[in-house]
């Protein structure tokens, strides 16, 4: 599985960003999709995950403010961000589970600064 996210760049506060990220390869079935960031000096965290069926969860620093969602036809994930903050900027990524393991694609720049 390959994964290819797009849609990272600099925005003000309280700006919008939409990430996308397609995946390729063997991809018969995949389960759940979603994003992670990681800020410099900082872990890599959850910022939000949704399954095949559309479940979603979030971390609890964006709940509110981001949407995820999929298209399961085009095996693609979406993360809508609304209300950024500075705090938001991160390195982006996007990890597809199949089979009980775990895919990351590279990251995608969001930052977030006046």
């Amino acid at each position: 599985v390959q994964l290819q996210a797009s849609g990272g760049g600099l925005v003000q506060p309280g700006g919008s960003l939409r990430l996308s990220c397609a995946a390729s390869g063997t991809i018969f079935i995949i389960g759940a999709m979603g994003w992670y960031r990681q800020a410099p000096g900082k872990q890599r965290e959850l910022v939000a995950l949704i399954t095949r069926f559309g479940s979603a969860s979030y971390g609890d620093s964006v709940k509110g403010r981001f949407t995820i969602s999929r298209d399961n036809a085009n095996n693609r994930v979406y993360l809508q961000m609304n209300s950024l903050k500075s705090e938001d900027t991160a390195a982006y990524y996007c990890k597809a589970v199949r089979d009980g393991i775990d895919y990351w694609g590279h990251g995608t720049q969001v930052t977030v600064s006046s």
